[in-house]
């Protein structure tokens, strides 16, 4: 019997006479790609996804231990043609790194010891960026423009809240389930990783629609929508509001401690008809706020 390694030809045939079984499914290893679609003369712009690995939540107390940004090249009907060469740097926070981050993310405190990230080197990546993209973007925002002003100043797209997924068949959305679905894995909860992988997601077709990832998310990147508070609202009635979509603003910022929404322009008179009719039994004038990509997913909202 030969112990040779099967070549890449021959594990593919294995792989595809075991989907043709119906009894197995295959995932395949992503091989990162410098060329997604071949250019047609199209104009392009630049697009940055990026990825943050934090010592925690809060992005007012906690710290970047890891960056990594993927640029790549795409047209404005969704089609992405080149990935460039990610930057990729980690960074030793103020205080060692907690027990549970290292379990998740695998960075370890020798792993950053002495290591920095260069905001001005950050800056110089981020700024032909047309669109900035993340998965979980109203997390890696605030950490983002906290570090590097350059962030301020980009439209922001988000991968997770803003492609349809659960109307394309996935249960869930985080980024290594949806790469699952479709057909690949890849080294998790690293930050270059996670960007690839993001990128080659937003590159394919989705399944029921046939339309682009990308392409859907910059048709809801551009749609101005609005966030509307539902200040004072009757504790008793929570339950309706958080059945409709609602979310608890209990953050000491700029935005009211209240229950608040983010819906599309077309159904915003729409939704202050229900707060009059179904919460406030009057008519009353809400704090509303009209949002687009600049400011989408930071904390100016």
């Amino acid at each position: 019997m030969s112990s040779a390694t099967p070549s890449g030809d021959e594990l593919e045939a294995m792989a595809a006479a075991l989907e043709a079984s119906g009894q197995y499914r295959v995932l395949r290893k992503l091989r990162p790609r410098t060329r997604l679609c071949e250019p047609d003369g199209s104009p392009v712009r630049v697009g940055l996804y990026v990825d943050v690995e934090t010592t925690g939540l809060d992005p007012a107390r906690h710290e970047i231990i890891e960056l990594a940004m993927a640029p790549f090249t795409y047209a404005l009907d969704g089609r992405i043609f080149d990935v460039g060469e990610p930057f990729h740097q980690l960074r030793q926070p103020s205080e060692p790194i907690p027990a549970e981050i290292t379990a998740v993310t695998g960075i370890t405190d020798e792993m950053v010891a002495g290591q920095s990230i260069d905001p001005a080197a950050v800056g110089a990546v981020a700024a032909p960026a047309a669109l900035v993209i993340a998965h979980n973007a109203a997390f890696d925002r605030r950490f983002l423009e906290r570090f590097c002003e350059t962030f301020t100043t980009k439209p922001w797209g988000c991968s997770m809240s803003q492609v349809a997924w659960a109307d394309e068949g996935y249960e869930g959305v985080k980024l290594a389930y949806l790469a699952s679905g479709a057909g690949f894995f890849y080294d998790k909860h690293r930050a270059v990783h996670d960007c690839l992988a993001g990128i080659e997601l937003l590159a394919r077709p989705l399944p029921k629609s046939g339309v682009l990832g990308l392409a859907m998310l910059l048709e809801r990147a551009r749609r101005p929508t609005w966030r509307i508070w539902a200040e004072g609202a009757p504790f008793e009635l929570k339950d309706t509001l958080k059945a409709r979509g609602y979310r608890w603003n209990g953050e000491h910022g700029g935005a009211p401690r209240a229950w608040y929404i983010d819906v599309d322009e077309a159904d915003r008179e729409s939704e202050l008809g229900f707060l009059c009719a179904e919460i406030y039994g009057r008519e009353i004038d809400l704090l509303s706020r009209r949002i687009e990509a600049h400011d989408r997913f930071s904390d100016r909202v």
